[in-house]
């Protein structure tokens, strides 16, 4: 089923129901749809073919969930992009896809306008905001045609809605490319993953499933829509009828619970920062979200220790670790009954697909042997756009109908009951002392120290042992010296894997997506800084 389907079938089902939720904007199902629509046929009317690429350039707000479904259903294929994306790198994007159009913001106008500057080529804007005629004015090219976002909804709206039977219905296929999500480009250039509508669909499918997701759920997304598990917020709660809860930040988190329990919201996806940031508050009772249902976790995994604390303030909530990829969305779940005969583990593959451990040469291992981990399903990406040499690195033909092989470039482990383990990247284990060190291993426990909120291992140059574990530490208490943190890592590792230094930081570098870098914080240690230890 192709994506703006499903909110065509949400409307007809519950036409009067909140769909979104954003500040003071309240859109219904059927408002939803219309809006779509209309968006639609201007985009068409502008000269939008199907195929072509959109980019969503926006922030979270009700306009870019209806851009989204809209470029859709005007059988363009949009690629939602990360509002704090700079000029240069925006300017990439556009001549990597050819895009033909972009929708954005009115505060964003000027960056969106010097790129298209830079990488002529669309000739379609579409600017939101109540500034967006100015902006139009002062920031768009004389090249493209720019019209405000109110002006698109009018236009397409012009005499009734019949204006929409002028939209491309021939020829479209569930196997259709439907997005281009680009990755963050933490190894170069980003690449643009490659998503049919199908891919979508299967995957979408295989979360609410597992997450039971109903069309009473209410869920409260502060996770960019511009990154596939924030997009996935909208797209599986459209799919199912429910309602999202749209917010920009989780910076103010008394200010988001206050709006959570105002709203009854049943469903909170977060990522390790939120999660720290709430383990942090000092006013939290047992309980405080009445009505919260469930909790997600992906990005990296949760410490067990951030688990348990977790678990004690949400009594009642079925917390959900999971592990997944840009390239094929999600790859497991731990069933939250799981948490305490699994600690640590990522779980299995999600429903309708599969996840195992092979070696270099493609052969599946057995249990407690640790090699890269392997996705099959419907879900697997069609490859990176116009990148066939990257696509072919990590894509393996498949052996069942339907389904797409690809290699992750993570190291697992699977235990006897094939519940799954994250070891590292390949290219993250430290080699000291001839030994191999899984850095994730003692950031598990670096995170059960007190005194210690976050941490992240690299190894850094040694003459002696190859590699030293280095440890980068943000502290909850500033108190803790380094000798603590290093007699705790020696009393629950083997000795090649304790920290050889302990580096105190107020914070740590993070990649767009909100994960730590890792090679942004090896890339600190360069230059060495009188705060390195105490």
């Amino acid at each position: 089923m192709r994506l703006d389907a499903f909110l065509r079938a949400s409307a007809a089902r519950h036409p009067d129901k909140t769909a979104l939720v954003n500040g003071e904007t309240r859109l219904s199902y059927a408002a939803f749809d219309a809006a779509c629509d209309r968006l639609a046929a201007s985009l068409v009317a502008a000269g939008l073919k199907p195929g072509e690429r959109v980019l969503v350039f926006m922030d979270n707000c009700w306009e870019a969930a209806v851009a989204i479904y809209a470029v859709s259903r005007a059988g363009g294929v949009f690629s939602p992009i990360n509002p704090s994306t700079k000029a240069d790198k925006l300017a990439y994007i556009i001549a990597n896809c050819r895009a033909r159009a972009l929708i954005t913001l009115d505060r964003l106008a000027k960056v969106a306008g010097t790129a298209l500057a830079q990488a002529p080529g669309p000739d379609i804007a579409i600017i939101a905001g109540p500034r967006a005629d100015a902006a139009i004015g002062e920031t768009m090219p004389e090249d493209v045609a720019a019209m405000s976002f109110a002006q698109a909804l009018n236009a397409g709206a012009e005499g009734d809605l019949s204006c929409t039977d002028a939209l491309p219905r021939a020829d479209r296929a569930d196997s259709d490319l439907a997005m281009l999500i680009y990755t963050s480009g933490s190894t170069g250039q980003p690449k643009g993953v490659m998503m049919a509508h199908e891919n979508i669909d299967a995957a979408s499918a295989s979360i609410t499933t597992y997450l039971r997701n109903t069309p009473d759920d209410i869920i409260l997304n502060v996770l960019p829509i511009a990154f596939d598990y924030g997009l996935y917020q909208l797209i599986m709660a459209v799919r199912m009828g429910a309602t999202l809860v749209l917010e920009k930040s989780f910076a103010f988190p008394q200010a988001i619970f206050d709006l959570m329990r105002r709203e009854r919201v049943t469903g909170l996806p977060l990522v390790p920062t939120m999660a720290a940031m709430i383990l942090q508050m000092k006013n939290l009772e047992p309980g405080f979200l009445p009505d919260l249902r469930y909790v997600t976790n992906t990005a990296a995994a949760l410490p067990p220790a951030h688990i348990a604390r977790l678990r004690a303030l949400l009594p009642g909530v079925a917390l959900y670790s999971m592990y997944g990829l840009t390239e094929c969305k999600r790859c497991t779940w731990l069933p939250p009954e799981d948490l305490d005969a699994k600690p640590g583990s990522v779980g299995i593959a999600i429903p309708g697909t599969r996840a195992f451990v092979v070696d270099d040469d493609g052969h599946e291992l057995p249990a407690g042997a640790i090699g890269e981990l392997a996705i099959a399903g419907p879900h697997v990406m069609l490859g990176y756009w116009e990148n066939p040499q990257a696509s072919a690195a990590c894509l393996r033909p498949a052996t069942s109908p339907g389904e797409r092989i690809l290699m992750t470039g993570d190291l697992f482990r699977a235990d006897a009951d094939g519940y799954l383990y994250f070891v590292g990247r390949k290219d993250d284990i430290i080699k000291s002392r001839s030994e191999k060190v899984a850095p994730k291993e003692v950031e598990t426990v670096l995170h059960a120290c007190p005194g210690v909120a976050e941490a992240v291992v690299v190894g850094t140059p040694d003459p002696v042992l190859g590699q030293a574990v280095t440890a980068l530490v943000v502290r909850s208490d500033a108190t803790v010296k380094e000798r603590d943190v290093i007699r705790h890592c020696a009393a629950n590792l083997e000795d090649f894997m304790v920290p050889r230094r302990i580096v105190f930081r107020d914070t740590l570098p993070r990649t767009d997506t909100g994960k730590i870098s890792r090679r942004l914080a090896s890339q600190t240690l360069d230059a060495k800084t009188p705060e390195a230890a105490e």
